[in-house]
């Protein structure tokens, strides 16, 4: 009889996840509870989204709609899903066959990598990247491909995203609006990624979450709009941001139909279904006027001006963001040049305040060793408390 390994003589979790550690979001939100500081690190808001959206919700309960949805969603997302793609996009969607309903974006980006993705394959994204990425792509046995987005302008050197592909690429992932430079990718950038694409013959998994998040008549141009692109793109988005409900998780991913029913196959093993009243009621928000995701746009537009402008008056170097509800600063004026400490220890323990250094976005820290993301979808007050916080320690 074989003997069993003792726990000690092997790692106790997958080596591909060792490196990642506890993700940056929850480290910093749980200092700033223990701190009692402000918590500008983790984008969530602090006031609740359309009162229709959260009625909606409560009905659902109430009306017993609080068991397992169906494994694709409930039929009523997946039409109000197809609805907004064509109402904003001119996207035409079949609801039964072309949409997944997830546990929040986080679960679509997994899914869909690791239904697409082998052990050698190769995922271009781009640098700095939400941190579930990098986490995803190593479960899945593939290697990131990262291509750099520079502070200020945070623009795209056609040069390095070209040398970024290979035989062995796999798929592009976009992130546009992007998180958590602010930078929304533009028309001749998403064209010259399609071109790749095509050339390589990949697939674009864009995350689009932030998608009615877009300033100074900046628009969101999904990939799948382009010219042969929606049969080679896989969009995905979510309800949390646009509603203010990221508790809720409830995202979905779309595109072609054989593709959707590979993720959905691995979709069953993560959770399975989930979210069930809350769908329901995301369906009710993705119908809404067009003044409520209007709205949503201005009243963060405003925000963003109040903590920019804040940050400038602190001597800070800002890069404008034209989408999401974050911006990065340059703490590098005040000499800051371990933004990961400074974020552990000065911020919170001198200023009261709690912001996520860009570094953890990164595959290559140099990069960023300066830079600090600050969210500012917060209230007004909360946001001038912070700032006001901050230049005490200029």
């Amino acid at each position: 009889m074989a003997h069993a390994h003792r726990m000690g003589e092997r790692p106790p979790a997958n080596p591909q996840l060792a490196a990642f550690g506890t993700s940056i979001f929850a480290e910093m939100s749980a200092l700033a509870l223990a701190s009692g500081s402000i918590n500008l690190g983790q984008g969530f808001p602090d006031t609740d989204g359309p009162q229709a959206v959260l009625d909606a919700a409560q009905a659902a309960i109430a009306s017993g709609r609080n068991q397992y949805p169906p494994g694709p969603g409930f039929p009523e997302l997946l039409q109000a899903i197809a609805a907004h793609q064509r109402r904003f996009y001119g996207i035409e969607l079949d609801p039964a066959r072309q949409i997944l309903v997830t546990v929040g974006a986080t679960e679509a980006i997994a899914a869909t990598i690791l239904a697409l993705c082998q052990p050698g394959d190769e995922v271009v994204t781009f640098e700095p990247y939400y941190d579930s990425y990098a986490a995803t792509i190593a479960l899945a046995g593939a290697q990131l491909r990262p291509v750099a987005l520079r502070f200020p302008d945070f623009a795209l050197d056609p040069d390095a995203l070209r040398a970024a592909f290979s035989s062995r690429t796999r798929l592009v992932l976009l992130n546009s609006p992007h998180n958590p430079t602010g930078k929304v990718f533009d028309r001749a950038e998403l064209e010259l990624i399609a071109a790749l694409a095509r050339e390589y013959d990949v697939w674009v998994v864009t995350d689009e979450v932030y998608e009615h998040l877009t300033f100074d008549a900046v628009a969101h141009l999904p990939m799948a709009t382009l010219p042969d692109m929606a049969q080679r793109t896989l969009t995905i988005s979510s309800a949390g941001k646009t509603f203010s409900t990221t508790g809720w998780k409830v995202g979905w991913v779309s595109g072609p139909a054989e593709a959707i029913a590979g993720i959905r196959g691995v979709k069953q093993f993560l959770t399975y279904v989930g979210s069930g009243p809350f769908q329901l009621a995301t369906a009710v928000g993705l119908g809404l006027g067009d003044e409520v995701f209007a709205a949503v746009s201005a009243t963060l537009a405003a925000k963003r001006d109040v903590l920019v402008s804040g940050l400038r008056d602190c001597g800070l170097r800002v890069s404008q963001p034209s989408g999401t509800y974050f911006v990065i600063a340059d703490l590098a004026p005040w000499g800051v040049s371990d933004a990961l400490a400074f974020c552990r220890r000065d911020l919170p323990q001198r200023a009261g305040l709690v912001a996520v250094p860009v570094l953890a976005f990164c595959a290559d820290p140099v990069s960023a060793a300066s830079l600090v993301r600050f969210a500012f979808c917060k209230r007004d007050d909360v946001l001038i408390e912070a700032v006001q916080r901050l230049a005490k320690l200029r």
